[in-house]
């Protein structure tokens, strides 16, 4: 037993090692919206900031240094950076952006995007879904046109049910950021589109390449790992992992599943 768990021990630490690498942890530091555009195309998903209990990519800690706490000494060059490049990044094509992984705040390139759409890439993919009058209101406004995030809090008249209705429209991959719009009090506002509009979407979910993707990025997962990042079910999660397996293209140790490479 004491084996056993040293053995495993080893392989996490190992492990550890290789999400690093993978994670462009110990790679250069990115320091252009571009060079964070081709992170994101790599990793396939990251969240913008690290969070406790969530073993994801970061776009953070590709660009601060591995010692460096996010808002440890207030809003620095790199807190700027990535707080910028939220916007700027779905402005340009480059990643999607919205509250995603664990409902916080998540990058998905564009083409895992278009793996887990759920609609056919057109405005009116929300009236397929059951979701809040707020959010099919909201959807149905930025069918007309991008707004800025004031603009539809006006809308719904309510801080807080525009906000669940936002990020339940996020959470769908229906709306993402593009850009900021300056506004009378000084603090930019996020411009929030259609993610139809701003991605080439609607082509199906393809769920076998999407956590072809996420194993490929994590190097080792579980399927209650893969579902609680994708938003699946442990069995539709484990049935695409088998997949994978049964095509060749991953492995199976009886708790975790690998990549085969």
């Amino acid at each position: 037993m004491e084996r056993t768990s040293t053995a495993d021990d080893q392989l996490d630490v190992e492990l550890g090692k290789a999400r690093a690498s993978r994670w462009w942890i110990r790679c250069r530091r990115i320091g252009s919206v571009e060079r964070a555009g081709a992170f994101l195309d790599d990793v396939g998903f990251a969240l913008l900031f690290p969070a406790p209990r969530m073993v994801v990519p970061s776009l953070w800690e590709a660009v601060a240094d591995e010692d460096e706490e996010p808002f440890g000494s207030g809003m620095g060059r790199n807190e700027q950076r990535v707080w910028t490049w939220k916007d700027e990044l779905p402005r340009r094509g480059l990643a999607w952006y919205g509250a995603y992984l664990g409902g916080r705040g998540s990058f998905l390139s564009p083409g895992l995007l278009a793996m887990l759409y759920p609609g056919a890439g057109e405005p009116d993919d929300h009236e397929q879904l059951q979701l809040s009058p707020q959010a099919h209101e909201i959807a149905r406004a930025l069918a007309m046109e991008p707004m800025t995030s004031a603009s539809l809090r006006s809308l719904i008249g309510d801080r807080n049910k525009y906000q669940r209705a936002i990020t339940e429209l996020q959470r769908h991959l229906l709306v993402t950021t593009a850009g900021v719009q300056e506004s009378a009090s000084g603090w930019p506002a996020a411009v929030i589109t259609l993610t139809c509009e701003q991605f080439d979407v609607g082509r199906g979910p393809d769920h076998t390449r999407a956590a072809s993707t996420y194993l490929d990025t994590m190097l080792a997962a579980t399927p209650v790992e893969l579902a609680r990042a994708f938003r699946w079910s442990a069995a539709v999660a484990r049935e695409q992992l088998d997949r994978l397996v049964d095509s060749g293209s991953a492995t199976y140790d009886g708790h975790r599943y690998q990549p085969l490479t």
